[in-house]
């Protein structure tokens, strides 16, 4: 089996076939997992014995896994950084399997809720792919990696559900989990034989003359004596911008279907259509912009950020006050534009500021904040069409923008103090 040291430099042509590689067993794992994602509630609803298991199922269904990630994305992340992380690319592949064909063999309406759950704690593929491949590519070029595998995402997502649905009108949901199940095992035994292993970087450190080593990290992350890992700054303000911005893109998963069709009437084909163009803006932008950002300096990078989320709001606002169905569409399309800027940037700046030595722990502290902040959005979104109306949701978006900006405006001008140095640990 090959190993590569995470400090040895790999060609800039291998480095690139791997990352090729990622992508598209990213795709296709997330593709398999997104084929019975819209569907859900169409299952639950033939197998729930009353309206108010339903109600209660259908939401659980989504946010199990969330909160299992939550739960767990940290301890896998600190496993990770002391054994490799392509055996937790392998194992939560694995996870995924297994629990998809569980899935597949189960009627029961809250077994499927307790093996969603348990699909989110085994499973969280997502970050060690990150950690793998911060591990392999430049430091510059780290932006580009997170733009890239988030792109790989979307797109994943985008054709599984179509593929799903394209199975359920011909056979069963029992043939969809099934066929998942499937694919991650083959997305599994794809990691096993083509990607190189990759030596934690601190097993070299030990090699290291007296004196020169660096201080062991604790089960937290932290360097002995020191704060954990994602306390220290700029990671922890970082991790609240990217968490915030998060929620204000969820705040309308839930009555986004009900707010197009009540506001605009309109046929579902243009629901879906509004839904699927800020994945699409996205899936546009996300390169263009992680290329823009990979040369800027940390407060540069922030300033920039706070443009965008201004811009997020400013855009919002207007999808707010419109009863212009191709005005609405139009906007979708641009904040998704936007949205490539946010998530794939921040998870670099927050990779660089980590350092080599615990990527897989604070980047699974920041799969656990993007999951927990989109649990947050999805309940405020929904809670707040049942307090204020469904046609005030685009406000509420607006002003969590006009938050989120604040907030970056506050963060940069603590990273622009005077006489301030910026750092970059590990670098």
């Amino acid at each position: 089996m090959r190993e590569v040291n995470a400090d040895t430099n790999i060609g800039t042509e291998q480095s690139q076939r791997l990352i090729h590689v990622l992508f598209v067993i990213q795709l296709v794992s997330m593709g398999a997992m997104e084929m019975s994602g819209p569907f859900w509630p169409v299952h639950l609803k033939t197998l729930s014995g009353s309206d108010a298991v339903f109600g209660f199922a259908s939401v659980a269904v989504y946010v199990g896994p969330m909160l299992g990630i939550v739960l767990t994305s940290a301890f896998w992340g600190r496993i990770g950084d002391r054994f490799g992380h392509k055996p937790m690319m392998i194992r939560a592949l694995l996870g995924l399997s297994l629990t998809q064909l569980a899935l597949a063999f189960t009627t029961d309406v809250w077994t499927i809720l307790a093996l969603r759950f348990l699909q989110g704690a085994c499973a969280g593929y997502i970050a060690p792919a990150q950690a793998y491949g911060v591990s392999i590519v430049s430091p510059l070029r780290r932006a580009r990696l997170f733009a890239y595998l988030q792109v790989s995402t979307n797109v994943g997502s985008l054709a599984g559900a179509v593929t799903g649905g394209l199975i359920l009108d011909q056979a069963s949901f029992f043939r969809i989990n099934v066929v998942a199940a499937i694919l991650c095992a083959l997305c599994a035994a794809a990691v096993a034989f083509i990607l190189p292993a990759v030596q934690p970087s601190q097993d070299k450190a030990s090699l290291a003359p007296a004196g020169t080593r660096p201080e062991p990290l604790r089960n937290d992350g932290a360097v002995d004596g020191a704060v954990p890992a994602w306390r220290s700054q700029p990671i922890l303000g970082l991790l609240f911008i990217i968490g915030i911005l998060l929620v204000s893109r969820m705040i309308t998963q839930t009555p986004f279907s009900l707010y197009v069709r009540t506001v605009f009437g309109v046929s579902n084909w243009v629901v879906g259509f509004c839904y699927g163009l800020l994945a699409l803006g996205f899936v546009a932008s996300a390169s263009l912009w992680a290329r823009h950002f990979e040369s800027k300096s940390l407060p540069e990078s922030l300033r920039r950020m706070a443009y965008i989320a201004s811009a997020c709001a400013v855009l919002t606002a207007v999808a707010a006050v419109t009863r212009s169905i191709a005005v609405f569409t139009t906007v979708h399309f641009a904040w998704g534009l936007l949205l490539g800027a946010t998530t794939p940037v921040l998870m670099s700046l927050i990779s660089k500021a980590a350092g080599s030595l615990r990527q897989g722990y604070v980047l699974g502290i920041a799969q656990s904040t993007t999951q927990f902040s989109s649990i947050a959005g999805i309940a405020l979104g929904g809670w707040f069409m049942q307090a204020a109306g469904l046609e005030y949701t685009y406000f509420l978006v607006t002003l969590s923008y006009a938050l989120s900006a604040a907030a970056v405006w506050w963060l940069w001008r603590g990273q622009a103090a005077p006489g301030r140095v910026e750092t970059s640990p590990g670098q």
